[in-house]
């Protein structure tokens, strides 16, 4: 950076010099900087010493640019008149013509129901942004987040970060999704009959260990362990296999592949809140705004369907 900027020229200096030149007066200049004479007097003389050149000239009862003072001048007021109306002006966003793009984190139990939904309603109100989406769970999210890998996410979380803001978005249940072609669950699924069968499970440790096994105890018969809900129905759909999924899921996977049935499960768990979070920095982002009030639609729309 240049040496004269890190020592001597306060910028001040160059919105006194401004006024000044507009004014034509140092006595018209301090009335509307609310400055005395004497300090706009001050204030050209410390810029005059930092440039290295006379500025004004006498005119009168006046005061006239100098050469060197009108290519200061022609430099200097459109980039202060800028400073000044990103400073006081609010920020203007409109969906229509917005350009956006956005980083949405989402939870695999979320993206094939969410996501479709959100881009409709996107292609009607805001044509020209975009969302990038990357996979979070809830020991990833709050990083994701921190870092600014992604400006605000859809997932269960645990504890977070204090500068990130959450909303509960909705509590949806499990159930639990078999083919009847080859899996017998019966009437009333009972405990007996779920330990009997063997599962499909997500691990997101990379284990034979699901949230079953975490929260209540017990250890089903897994055949297999996969790292996300993406390849649930086709590995369930024509097998034996019981897997145990958030009705969200449950209900899109049953509508891709009608062969597949939902029943209750023996146990009562409703799982954690599915929450809507970002970060406080992004609070007042008219962009992000408008992508969470998207979101929270989407459930309600989903929501009302379920009702």
């Amino acid at each position: 950076m240049h040496g004269i900027y890190e020592k001597d020229l306060d910028l001040n200096l160059l919105r006194v010099f401004v006024v000044v030149a507009e004014a034509g007066s140092v006595t018209e200049a301090a009335s509307r900087l609310y400055l005395t004479q004497p300090a706009v007097s001050a204030a050209l003389r410390r810029l005059t010493s930092a440039v290295g050149a006379p500025l004004f000239v006498r005119a009168g009862r006046g005061l006239a640019l100098t050469t060197r003072g009108q290519r200061l001048f022609a430099t200097a007021q459109p980039h202060l008149q800028a400073l000044v109306e990103a400073t006081v002006s609010p920020a203007t966003f409109d969906p229509r013509t917005s350009e956006r793009t956005v980083r949405l984190g989402l939870s695999d139990t979320n993206d094939t129901w969410l996501l479709p939904s959100l881009l409709r309603l996107l292609a009607e109100e805001a044509p020209r942004m975009r969302i990038i989406v990357l996979p979070v769970q809830f020991r990833t999210v709050g990083e994701a987040l921190s870092s600014s890998k992604v400006d605000l996410a859809v997932t269960v979380a645990d504890e977070l970060p204090a500068d990130i803001r959450r909303m509960s978005l909705f509590k949806g249940g499990f159930v639990c999704l078999f083919d009847p072609r080859h899996a017998r669950p019966g009437k009333r699924l009972t405990m007996e009959r779920y330990l009997e069968h063997e599962h499909v499970i997500v691990s997101y440790n990379g284990d034979l260990r699901g949230v079953v096994e975490d929260v209540f105890g017990v250890q089903r018969r897994v055949r297999v362990s996969v790292p996300s809900f993406h390849s649930i129905g086709a590995i369930v759909e024509g097998s034996a296999l019981l897997a145990t999924v958030p009705f969200m899921v449950a209900r899109e996977l049953t509508a891709l592949r009608p062969n597949l049935q939902t029943t209750t499960l023996p146990f009562d768990y409703s799982g954690a809140s599915m929450e809507l979070l970002w970060r406080s920095a992004v609070e007042d982002d008219e962009a992000i705004r408008f992508i969470r009030g998207l979101l929270v639609r989407v459930v309600k729309m989903k929501e009302g369907r379920i009702v």
